[in-house]
């Protein structure tokens, strides 16, 4: 088999100067990014929507095998019946699973098994990741560095979001079987998480964090 190659598409070199103020002008837009769980009702425009959930499918992925699925949700009787699923894993998590010193880590952030913005948030984009693809005959076919695909498609679609300056949550109850039942998708995908997708609501406050400095997190060698 002969691969098939195509020249580089309109690459562009910057200058040392153009590279340095771009890349100090996006980490000062994107330091601004917070989670955010106060969201309000109001809508989006769906082509926001999809235009982000096409920047995300740009993402590198094994083999180039595109290992994922965005279902957005919309209908307030799918959203609350995600919500009551959810909330009913939280409770267990909460009262239940969840180590004292994972709790502890936890109250900073106010969080506890209600889950309101599931409701209120406008869209809920449910990221599944394709463990295998089924071909037309009904034989598996092995995708590659899911769980590594699906993050960076993730980590690209909440930046695009907060790019048009549309706030996001990542939430993840465990286990999130339900979605599958819920949302009717196939056996060979698995939940990788719900991202709350909306506008902030006037009042929406957020933990005061501090991130980690640069010498904290890499090292140059």
């Amino acid at each position: 088999m002969t691969n098939k190659f195509i020249d580089l598409p309109n690459y562009n070199l910057l200058s040392i100067s153009e590279m340095i103020q771009n890349s100090a002008e996006f980490y000062s837009e994107m330091n601004l990014r917070r989670t955010v769980r106060d969201f309000s009702p109001e809508s989006i425009e769906r082509e926001i929507i999809e235009n982000c959930i096409k920047t995300a499918g740009t993402a590198p992925s094994g083999a180039n095998k595109q290992p994922w699925h965005f279902v957005v949700v919309s209908d307030p009787e799918i959203k609350k019946e995600i919500r009551i699923a959810a909330e009913k894993e939280e409770k267990s998590f909460y009262n239940e699973r969840a180590p004292q010193e994972w709790l502890h880590a936890l109250e900073p952030f106010g969080t506890d098994e209600n889950k309101p913005f599931l409701e209120t948030a406008p869209y809920l984009i449910v990221i599944f990741e394709q463990k295998y693809k089924i071909d037309k005959a009904g034989n598996k076919e092995k995708n590659y560095y899911t769980t590594e695909s699906v993050g960076i498609a993730t980590g690209l679609l909440i930046t695009a979001l907060h790019r048009v300056g549309i706030a996001t949550l990542t939430h993840t109850p465990s286990p999130m079987k339900f979605l599958n039942k819920i949302l009717k998708r196939p056996e060979n995908e698995k939940p990788f998480l719900v991202l709350v997708v909306g506008y902030p609501a006037k009042n929406a406050k957020v933990p005061d964090i501090k991130r980690k400095p640069l010498s904290s997190i890499s090292e140059f060698k």
